[in-house]
């Protein structure tokens, strides 16, 4: 059985630093791209960056370019969301999610929901301004 689980996030400050991370268990991560999507309520799901199975390819997001830097350890079987100077516009729902894709692009691959089929629960984020 495959599971995705992010870790707790939090409420912090605008300006400040928050790392996200998701633990995977079940599935080769050298078979799969990770991504992070995020959410608020009464909105789509919105793709924030994808990260490819060797982690030498990432696409993010254009609001997130230079602030948000994802990472994963495929000995440990993590994926990370390293967030800086956050906003209040990044209060979200975030959600981690895996893609059986062995491409070397992470941008070829992008956001498209239907190429991700193991989704985490999600975890908020809330920054106050």
């Amino acid at each position: 059985e495959v599971q995705v689980v992010e870790s707790a996030g939090g409420l912090v400050q605008a300006g400040e630093s928050l790392r996200l991370s998701c633990t995977t268990s079940g599935l080769t991560s050298d078979d799969y791209a990770m991504a992070w999507f995020r959410q608020t309520p009464g909105k789509k799901r919105e793709g924030v960056e994808v990260i490819s199975w060797s982690g030498g390819s990432t696409y993010y997001r254009e609001s997130v370019r230079g602030r948000f830097t994802v990472s994963r350890d495929n000995t440990k079987n993590i994926l990370y969301l390293q967030m800086n100077n956050l906003k209040p516009e990044d209060t979200a729902m975030y959600f981690c999610a895996a893609a059986n894709y062995v491409g070397t692009s992470a941008q070829a691959l992008g956001f498209l929901e239907s190429q991700y089929k193991h989704w985490g629960q999600g975890t908020q984020v809330t920054v106050s301004s």
